[in-house]
């Protein structure tokens, strides 16, 4: 028997959709360390550490809005347990996977079972409280774990590494995944479905999209730019793409309202979002291995020499609403963008001047005041997009942003895993990777600056 929400059980349904975005959280963040020792188990190559990672950010972005669809249809509630039983079945194919390919193959199932289950989260908590108030505060709960559990992933995944081995990375989901399946069918009531149509054409040339940009971006630095299979991969993306294009412009169900495009902010904010995610999720692939390899760390010292840069995230996060509170969300996006920015080029001359792998000394005040500034400026493009978008479209926009976001993360790591393969050496490795960084934060400032119209709000942690 399902037992209805109230208010008197507020932090165990909290704690019941935190659950799953935390694993997923953690399942992102913690692999990072845990990929010197994946490829000296499974002799992995860097292309295929490189998969092992982007696999999974392949199917989450690709099926993100296929998921916010699909429980409209179906229900928040069947999907959440539907995208945790594929994540969990996902994730202990990762612990068995006997070579890299299995474990690219999981690492898809895992995406696309987090796709699921992400957008479903967030509809479940909005539906549990029916106190704005309480609403509110369980709001702001969810993202201070969401952002925790981000921040310490790459200290949890070292301890499991340095203790367990690298597989014990994916079977810590098994009993959190299992309690979080159990408690929502015990905890949470399952609210109305809606009808909306699926497109799942639309949805197909989406993946096949991001399939063949993946392979593109990933196999080119190995099998040569003008190879055969990369050509046709490029091919493959370059039609598919065109043809979503039309669809969207023409078809009767596009898979986002057009009314979304009227304002030139919603695209902007977007392209905001793809920017920061390639730079923060091509970073901390760079560094998780850099720590290993140019520092000499273990998987353990390297989760925590990462603890303080991942930290400063989750601390602009928090500082981020009074912030926009005080100067609306625009002022404190384009001022922590150009911080970032800045703080990249510094790392760029710091590495130059020095000729040899930067100390962590010196890297890790200057990344932290980088990431700090970037935890300011999420929230307040998070703001922006949702205002933007306003009521009616508010689930099809942060669909569309976490989508973005998630394409951005996919095209940061595939880079940087070429950077790795065609730049000899970490001290140009380094000034490469932060000059890209800083670009790309300072066209991001850009596009608040042209394109972003002045908003005011509260930004909440995201």
């Amino acid at each position: 028997m399902t037992v209805v929400v109230t208010s008197r059980r507020p932090f165990a349904v909290l704690l019941t959709l935190a659950l799953g975005f935390v694993m997923a959280m953690l399942d992102v963040t913690a692999v990072n360390v845990a990929l010197p020792e994946i490829a000296l188990d499974l002799q992995v190559p860097l292309t295929g550490l490189v998969w092992v990672v982007d696999g999974y950010t392949l199917t989450f972005a690709a099926l993100l809005l296929a998921g916010g669809a699909l429980a409209d249809r179906y229900g928040p509630k069947a999907l959440y347990q539907a995208g945790l039983a594929i994540f969990l079945a996902g994730s202990a194919l990762c612990g068995l996977a006997p070579d890299g390919v299995a474990l690219t193959g999981a690492r898809l199932l895992q995406g696309a079972g987090a796709a699921l289950f992400m957008p479903s989260s967030l509809s479940l908590l909005t539906h549990s409280y029916e106190d704005p108030a309480l609403r509110t505060r369980m709001l702001g709960a969810w993202s201070a774990l969401v952002g925790v559990a981000g921040a310490s992933g790459p200290l949890v995944g070292g301890l499991l590494v340095h203790q367990f081995g690298w597989r014990s990375v994916f079977w810590v989901n098994l009993p959190l995944g299992l309690l979080a399946i159990t408690m929502a069918q015990l905890l949470l009531a399952a609210p109305p479905k809606q009808a909306r149509a699926l497109s799942l054409s639309s949805h197909a040339l989406g993946v096949a999209a991001l399939a063949g940009l993946s392979f593109v971006l990933i196999e080119g630095p190995v099998l040569g730019w003008l190879a055969p299979a990369v050509l046709l991969a490029l091919a493959m993306t370059l039609a598919a793409g065109a043809a979503l294009l039309q669809r969207e412009r023409r078809g009767s169900h596009p898979l986002l309202p057009p009314e979304l495009f009227h304002s030139s902010s919603f695209a902007a904010a977007n392209g905001v979002g793809f920017l920061i995610n390639f730079c923060v999720f091509g970073q901390l692939f760079l560094l998780s291995l850099y720590m290993q390899h140019a520092s000499g760390a273990d998987a353990l010292q390297a989760g925590l020499r990462l603890l303080p840069m991942m930290a400063a995230y989750t601390v602009g996060n928090f500082l981020a609403g009074g912030l926009a509170a005080r100067h609306g969300t625009r002022r404190p996006m384009l001022l922590g963008l150009l911080v970032a920015s800045g703080m990249a080029l510094l790392l760029v001359a710091l590495q130059w001047s020095s000729r040899q792998a930067l100390p962590y000394g010196v890297l890790v005040p200057v990344t932290v005041l980088m990431n700090l500034a970037i935890g300011i400026a999420i929230p307040a493009m998070t703001a922006t997009v949702m205002q933007v978008a306003g009521r009616q479209h508010a689930n099809s926009a942060a669909a569309a942003l976490n989508a973005n976001r998630q394409i951005g993360a996919l095209v940061g790591v595939a880079l940087a895993g070429s950077l790795l393969q065609m730049a000899p050496g970490w001290p140009l490795r380094i000034s490469i990777a932060y000059g890209a960084v800083a670009l790309a934060y300072a066209l991001a400032a850009a596009l608040v600056l042209r394109r972003i119209a002045p908003l005011a709000g509260i930004a909440t942690p995201a």
